[in-house]
């Protein structure tokens, strides 16, 4: 019974419109100084229970207890921007808020969930400030996801344009939304440089093959233009060296006849040869060549005489 007491009278202080304003009032000033202290978890707390629990349609504090819940998850630098500049040309990634996200995941859910129901509350102001930090958010969604950097960044450009269309007076969704799309740009001409680099290697190294091909080729011919004139070069002194042994053969052969033949000549014909270059008449040759042919045979006779005569051995030799 005092179970069923104690509901019906904190359904009552619900319900009863009075106390429930004063319990608003109440829990919205809890959760503002929470949140202006820096109590983020305390803010959280104080503002979910005015909103869900009370059921109270308030989209500041909606958006307040969105801003809480981003901070506990990705903490509160930069709030609201993707990075700073510090000299008006050279971007600083903040790389701090970038890696900052909290274990958490609960407070991403809560931060993430609220900014979409601010968006589309109605109010422009506040659903530009909504578009502008799920920008924020899709863009560091896609720092943390590699492979999925570039629907996070297309995400996050277009939660800027919208923050752009419904409030062209958020200067951190133009800075974002300028910035997004320079990041863009340069990557888009980061690849674009790395497909050119890669086309012309890969146009070098086919040149650099082709062009070793050629030499490898080149120096294959000139070995073999090498080797067929060695060939040719071995066959011309072969060549060579077997006419000039047929010639030396050709020459010893007619030495060999020249001496056969002048072994063969007469004497007397050489004599008589020798005699006519003396201016020697005939008449008389003939005559000189007839005595001497005489002589020549009575010497052969004597001799053959001398060879069959026996010897006196009582006769001296003398």
């Amino acid at each position: 019974m005092r179970y069923l007491l104690g509901i019906l009278l904190l359904f009552t202080s619900v319900t009863d419109p009075v106390t429930k304003i004063a319990k608003s009032n109440k829990l919205k000033k809890q959760a503002s100084q929470a949140y202006n202290e820096g109590d983020y978890e305390s803010a959280i707390t104080a503002y979910q229970l005015l909103l869900d629990s009370l059921d109270v349609d308030d989209n500041k504090a909606r958006l307040n207890l969105a801003n809480a819940a981003y901070i506990m998850s990705y903490g509160g630098e930069n709030m609201g921007l993707l990075s700073g500049i510090s000299s008006g040309e050279t971007m600083v990634e903040d790389t701090a808020a970038l890696n900052a996200i909290s274990g958490e995941l609960k407070f991403f859910d809560i931060a993430e969930s609220n900014y979409k129901r601010v968006k589309d509350s109605g109010d422009k102001r506040l659903a530009s400030l909504a578009h502008n930090q799920l920008g924020v958010i899709s863009y560091k969604m896609g720092e943390q996801s590699p492979d999925e950097k570039e629907s996070f960044t297309q995400s996050a450009l277009t939660n800027f344009k919208k923050a752009l269309l419904n409030n062209p007076q958020n200067d951190q969704a133009r800075y974002n939304y300028e910035l997004l799309k320079k990041l863009i740009r340069q990557q888009e001409q980061q690849e674009q440089d790395q497909k050119d680099q890669n086309k012309d290697q890969e146009k070098k190294d086919d040149k650099d093959q082709k062009d070793q091909e050629k030499q490898d080729q080149d120096k294959q011919d000139q070995e073999k233009k090498d080797q067929e004139k060695k060939d040719q070069e071995n066959k011309d002194q072969e060549e060579q060296e077997n006419q000039e042994q047929k010639k030396d053969d050709k020459e010893g052969e007619e030495n060999e006849e020249q001496k056969e033949g002048e072994q063969k000549e007469d004497p007397l014909e050489k004599l008589k040869e020798k005699l006519k270059e003396m201016n020697i008449p005939l008449e008389k040759a003939q005559m000189i060549l007839e005595a001497m042919k005489n002589n020549e045979t009575q010497y052969v006779q004597q001799k053959k005489r001398k060879a069959t005569q026996r010897k006196d051995n009582s006769k001296p030799d003398w």
